[in-house]
């Protein structure tokens, strides 16, 4: 049998481990150390990336297969990503400033309008909504309308600390 003092420490513990446990804001979902959420508004890049930075996230930021086929599952419509060549034409980033790690570009993309001067710079990463996971990234105009995703990190950084 256990001494009061052990179950008391025991208690405390868990306790502390309980509450160090992430949760998801409301209407987010989660997916390994970040929470997702589907925005129900729609807006340019500009206006998808302010409304996460309202809410504390970033527009998302995709960096493996797992995460690829986890937000294409969440996606309903076309949305924003948070991918952007804006500074330098062809040099693709994500929001947050990281470079890309993997690709899944739709074939053929991106293409910045195949130089089409009604399309205009396709500056904007997006995800085509009902296209294979592992290819459905396209390039667009900032300014379209599109809904967006975004992603907040709950777990600790690692090497930070």
């Amino acid at each position: 049998r256990r001494s009061a003092a052990e179950l008391s420490t025991i208690k405390a513990n868990l306790t502390e481990r309980l509450q160090d446990k992430k949760s998801c804001p409301a209407g987010w979902t989660m997916f390994r150390c970040s929470c997702y959420l589907l925005s129900t508004q729609s807006g340019s890049w500009d206006k998808g990336r302010q409304d996460c930075r309202d809410r504390e996230a970033e527009l998302v930021t995709i960096d493996s297969y797992e995460e690829q086929v986890f937000v294409s599952a969440l996606n309903k419509k076309d949305t924003w990503l948070g991918l952007n060549d804006i500074e330098t034409e062809g040099t693709w980033k994500w929001a947050d400033g990281t470079a890309l790690t993997v690709k899944y570009w739709f074939p053929g993309q991106p293409n910045n309008g195949n130089k089409d001067q009604r399309l205009g710079e396709e500056d904007c990463g997006h995800l085509y909504h009902a296209k294979k996971a592992d290819e459905n990234w396209n390039d667009l105009r900032c300014n379209s309308i599109l809904q967006w995703i975004c992603e907040k990190m709950i777990c600790p950084t690692r090497g930070v600390g």
